[in-house]
């Protein structure tokens, strides 16, 4: 396969990012007008219409998918750095607390339209952002520990899902951060939902910044190409013999009345906290994308992907509100239509709703993008 030229900025990475966000926001898009049919964690199979269940499976590329390539970016940010590490958690530091009040304050209110809230939801800003806390302390470890780690987070944690606790005391709060998904009891009127518990999501971060030098300028791209296919391969290889062994890293698969079911179930793993199964599969599929974007015809073809990669913040804030809008104004002119929501009738309608979203989008993204990259002296952008 022929090598993508040298550039700046690796348009495989934006591509990958680009291409994440537009299945993100189909499934943002399904939040929004698609409610009446709930969809749980794992799914239900034996309820759930397959292109329903094939929608919301493509939208788990996006968490790991994002968390991964932050990594990958803190290492790279500090490889052009004069105060390489010492720069990188400086930023990591700002940039996740910064991400840790844009969850609480504006992204939420994109999603209740409560102000003050009484339900907070930690979701994947959350997650990121303490992800990046921790990886500014973890970075100073050897690159080979922080690996073992990354790996022991990755594939350990579900050996901890029987522990659970109950009230909201420091440690019990602390654990259902870090991996249980419940309820958190502030008092009065406000409530936290937990909904990314971190602690495998700092294994996904650390395990970016380890495999950071295969990105590094004057690097053999031939060699690092090689090491995303078999990275990528062995993860898939991984996934489908622990999946075949049904024996750990995720709720066990059935045989099902159809071979179509019976299919979906052994692909049903579970988001939250994300499983070493559900990690193996959307890290491995990720990687191989990543692969695939470095064939230059590849890069061309999906550039539109790239302008969308480079402003993903950009991106994910604008459609929040846009979404909430739309829906907004759906409800004033047609008011609930299936029960107590707003919504379409079929998943195909999703998709078009998607498509229209994502090219509307697309081009206040791409100037945005463009400022980013021209005004590099205004430090604000960056953490957009």
């Amino acid at each position: 396969m022929p090598v993508a030229p040298a550039s700046p900025r690796l348009t495989s990475i934006d591509q990958l990012r680009g291409t994440v966000i537009v299945l993100m926001l189909l499934d943002h898009v399904r939040e929004t007008f698609y409610l009446h049919a709930q969809v749980t964690d794992p799914m239900a199979v034996e309820q759930i219409e397959p292109a329903l269940f094939a929608s919301r499976l493509l939208a788990h590329l996006c968490a790991p998918v994002f968390v991964l390539l932050t990594g990958l970016s803190a290492w790279l940010y500090a490889s052009g750095q004069p105060r390489g590490r010492h720069a990188a958690a400086a930023f990591l530091l700002k940039r996740g607390l910064f991400l840790v009040v844009l969850e609480l304050l504006v992204v939420n209110f994109a999603w209740t339209l409560a102000f003050p809230p009484g339900v907070v939801y930690l979701q994947v800003i959350w997650a990121i952002g303490l992800s990046m806390l921790a990886l500014a302390g973890l970075l100073w470890l050897p690159r080979g520990v922080l690996a073992v780690l990354a790996l022991v987070l990755i594939g350990g944690h579900n050996l901890l899902d029987g522990v659970q606790v109950q009230g909201d005391g420091a440690w019990a709060v602390l654990w259902k951060v870090l991996h249980q998904r419940d309820w958190i009891e502030l008092g009065g009127q406000l409530r936290l939902r937990t909904s990314y518990p971190v602690l495998p999501w700092i294994g996904v971060i650390a395990l970016g910044w380890v495999i950071g030098p295969w990105f590094a300028r004057g690097g053999d791209p031939a060699l690092r190409q090689r090491r995303l296919l078999w990275a990528g391969a062995g993860a898939l290889l991984g996934f489908a013999a622990l999946r075949a062994s049904n024996v750990y890293g995720d709720a066990p698969w059935q045989v099902l009345d159809t071979a179509r079911q019976t299919l979906m179930s052994v692909l049903n793993v579970t988001k939250y906290p994300p499983s070493l199964l559900f990690l193996l599969l959307t890290l491995g599929l990720g990687l191989l994308l990543l692969r695939l974007y470095e064939h230059p015809a590849v890069a061309r073809a999906l550039r539109p992907l790239a302008d969308i990669g480079a402003a993903p913040m950009f991106f994910y804030l604008v459609h929040l509100y846009v979404l909430k809008l739309l829906y907004v104004l759906a409800e004033a002119c047609w008011g609930p239509t299936h029960g107590a929501y707003v919504g379409v009738d079929h998943v195909a309608a999703l998709w078009a709703i998607t498509a229209a979203l994502a090219l509307a989008l697309y081009w206040p993204t791409r100037a945005f993008a463009r400022l980013k990259a021209r005004r590099r002296d205004i430090a604000w952008l960056r953490y957009l």
